[in-house]
C-alpha cells in the first residue's frame, strides 16, 4: 500500500459553545511523503482542501506549532484529549478540534509507511522533475 487514508469528523468552532460538525478526509501518500492532505467537507458544500506538513500535525500534537496558514496545538488543561487545528486564508479563518485517539493511530500508520527522516527516500525526482518540465516519461 502506498497511501493512508482516514475518514473522520472534527468540530469547527463558530463560538465558544457552538460547534460543527465537519467531514474530513486525511490522506498520506508515500510520493508525497512531506504532506498530509486534507478534505473538508460540510453537509452539500464544496470540499475545501489543504495540504500541510506531515511533521508539524506530529508536533502539533504534543506543543504548539505552525507559523502562518497552519498552525497545531494540544488541547489545554480543561481540553486535554483534542487536538485543535488553526487554517488561515484570504477568505477566513477556522478553528477546528479532533480527538487525538482519532488522529494518532492514523499518523503513526503514515510513519510506518515512510518514516521519519526517509522522506527523500520516496521521492522519485526525475520524473517529478519531468513532468513539472512537460516532458513525457
Amino acid at each position: 500500500m502506498d497511501f493512508v487514508e482516514i475518514d473522520c469528523m472534527m468540530q469547527l468552532v463558530v463560538a465558544p459553545e457552538r460547534v460543527i460538525p465537519v467531514s474530513v478526509h486525511l490522506s498520506y501518500h508515500s510520493w508525497d511523503p512531506y504532506s498530509v492532505h486534507a478534505s473538508f467537507s460540510v453537509e452539500e458544500r464544496a470540499a475545501v482542501n489543504w495540504v500541510f506538513a506531515r511533521d508539524l500535525l506530529a508536533e502539533g500534537m504534543v506543543r504548539p506549532s505552525g507559523l502562518g496558514d497552519v498552525r497545531i496545538r494540544p488541547g489545554s488543561a480543561g481540553q486535554s484529549g483534542l487536538v485543535f487545528l488553526e487554517l488561515s486564508s484570504p477568505d477566513g479563518r477556522a478553528l477546528l478540534t479532533v480527538p487525538v485517539g482519532v488522529v494518532a493511530p492514523w499518523l503513526g500508520r503514515t510513519y510506518h509507511l515512510v518514516p521519519a527522516g526517509f522522506e527523500a527516500a520516496s521521492l522519485d525526482l526525475d520524473n517529478e522533475l519531468s513532468w513539472l518540465l512537460g516532458e513525457v516519461t
